[in-house]
């Protein structure tokens, strides 16, 4: 069976950069209150007219050129996202216009912050069956426009990016050698966006009662983040009879500093083998995994033969690692 092997990696930022500084002009907050909860000092955030759909497709575009793969030879697009440029259609249909395709399968994965995992495990369940040759897998967010400016505890986390990867079907070692997913819907409610779906649909009422922005119980967030994102790298290091010396990096979903320090020791990761960008992009959800990817890649973190390990934790809730031989 031929596994699915990264073969270009792209992300993408907004040129706006909001600061630490810039929230305390408007918020009842500080830089020093931000940086020892969360390790955040700055985030990108969308401008007007730019959407997500707009990041993921530049994201998209720098991975196929990485790859050195034509748009047209793209057999499939999945999208990890929760703040798609509509409800619906899907923001990979959009994104698969953007590149002047038609005709592959495109759809969108809804998992929060894992949404990313939850993509490449479709894309490569595909390409592993022997359907798709070549994948393009995004995650992308513009979460901004998802949470309340005026509540200080969620506004300062979140920030706006989308990252992407090429995958190929190879024979050969090289790829995606597990993917491991779940979820637990008894805690919805400690993390999700109330309005407006079905359950609350648009309305003056529920305008007021800011029912359109994200809501989330931090603390208790935290208590089941460390303990699951801890559990599934255990899962994931054990499907592959690997020890925690044997990752040459880690890759956590971006959610805040304490979360990443709190995984990464519990595993006896030291500090080289951890990516961290947190401080400068924020928590960007779906996006975080592969945004921290592509720049580690591009900044030669990266070599062939390196072991992976990816592990994400979102509203749902929702967990999910994957190991990867590069």
């Amino acid at each position: 069976m031929k596994k699915a092997r990264i073969i270009g990696t792209g992300s993408y930022v907004p040129e706006k950069v909001l600061t630490n500084f810039d929230l305390e002009k408007t918020l009842d907050t500080t830089d020093e209150w931000i940086v020892a909860r969360t390790g955040i000092h700055e985030r990108h955030v969308a401008a007007e007219g730019e959407f997500t759909s707009d990041l993921a497709t530049n994201a998209a575009r720098k991975a196929l050129e990485m790859a050195g793969v034509a748009a047209e030879e793209i057999d499939l697009i999945v999208v990890g996202t929760i703040t798609g440029d509509f409800p619906w259609p899907a923001t990979a249909c959009l994104v698969q216009s953007n590149l002047g395709i038609k005709g592959c399968a495109a759809f969108d994965v809804s998992a929060a912050c894992s949404g990313f995992l939850y993509a490449l495990d479709a894309a490569t369940k595909q390409i592993q069956s022997g359907a798709v040759k070549k994948a393009l897998v995004i995650g992308a967010e513009v979460l901004t426009r998802a949470i309340d400016w005026q509540d200080r505890n969620t506004c300062v986390l979140f920030g706006d990016g989308a990252g992407a990867v090429v995958l190929e079907a190879q024979e050969g070692d090289q790829g995606v050698l597990s993917t491991h997913l779940h979820a637990d819907g008894s805690y919805w409610e400690l993390l999700y966006q109330p309005g407006f779906g079905s359950r609350f649909p648009a309305s003056a009422e529920g305008l007021a009662e800011r029912l359109p922005f994200l809501k989330m119980q931090g603390n208790e967030v935290f208590k089941v983040a460390v303990r699951s994102l801890h559990e599934v790298a255990v899962e994931a290091l054990e499907a592959n009879g690997l020890v925690a010396s044997d990752i040459d990096l880690f890759i956590p979903h971006q959610a805040n500093r304490r979360i990443l320090e709190a995984t990464a020791k519990r595993l006896g990761l030291r500090d080289e083998q951890v990516y961290i960008n947190v401080d400068r992009f924020g928590n960007t959800s779906g996006a975080s995994i592969p945004i921290a990817l592509d720049e580690a890649n591009r900044l030669g973190r990266i070599k062939a033969g390196d072991m992976l390990l990816f592990d994400a934790f979102g509203g749902g809730f929702t967990w999910a690692a994957a190991m990867v031989r590069w």
